[in-house]
């Protein structure tokens, strides 16, 4: 058992049910998402829904002492929230402002918080006992939560379903290339998101150290698995 992952027996279950869920139902769905929807329709629905979780961004930006990017991020939001036409256009990425990404995770490694035990929640799928607290930060900093106020019950069901199939279809590919490399996908699944994180957490460069600790992991998994054959 990986010491990174304690919880590994009910991670797996946890896997194999939302893996389950996701053939069944998600990647159908995706699937004619991806045939029948255009590009040029699909561009903006993506756009629409990133930019609402955006605010989440800045509000990280500025927690994590990134006050230019904070306002930049601020900027970039109001920009695309109004000529942007709700954020269906990205204007702002037209005038030269960079999107980032922050979230409430970020800023506590930032902030000297361990990562903690990795833990693959039901549904919604890898995270860490540090990421977890993002969940709760990134729902009330989502424009759509305040947005739900002003639009009726029955008119957010399709909203929020769109949400979910747009998310899924933009990870088609990573999906594809798991199920077609991944020996064990659990792992595959583990080891990417973990990495990510040190990618994101240190702005798209993270020390060399990390990730040979990252290769010397797989490789005692590797020994481990041998030994049990």
């Amino acid at each position: 058992m990986d010491a990174g992952d304690p919880y590994e027996s009910a991670n797996r279950k946890s896997y194999w049910f939302t893996d389950v869920i996701d053939r069944s139902i998600l990647e159908p769905v995706a699937d004619v998402y991806i045939e029948h929807v255009p590009q040029a329709m699909q561009r903006p629905i993506s756009n629409f829904y990133r930019n609402l979780s955006y605010p989440n961004v800045a509000l990280n930006a500025f927690l994590q002492g990134k006050v230019r990017q904070g306002f930049e991020d601020t900027l970039r939001f109001v920009i695309n929230s109004t000529i942007g036409l709700f954020g269906l256009a990205d204007m702002a990425g037209h005038m030269g402002f960079k999107e980032n990404n922050e979230d409430f995770g970020q800023t506590l490694a930032v902030w000297g918080i361990n990562r903690g035990s990795y833990v693959f929640i039901p549904i919604y799928g890898p995270s860490n006992r540090r990421d977890i607290a993002d969940l709760p930060v990134s729902f009330f900093a989502d424009a759509l939560f305040y947005a739900s106020y002003a639009i009726s019950g029955p008119a957010m069901i399709p909203i929020l379903f769109l949400r979910v199939v747009d998310k899924r279809a933009r990870l088609s590919g990573p999906m594809k290339i798991r199920d077609q490399s991944a020996l064990d996908p659990y792992l595959f699944v583990r080891e990417a998101y973990l990495q990510q994180r040190e990618f994101l957490i240190h702005d798209g460069n993270p020390p060399s150290d990390r990730y040979n600790d990252f290769l010397l992991d797989e490789e005692e998994s590797e020994e481990v698995n041998d030994v049990a054959k």
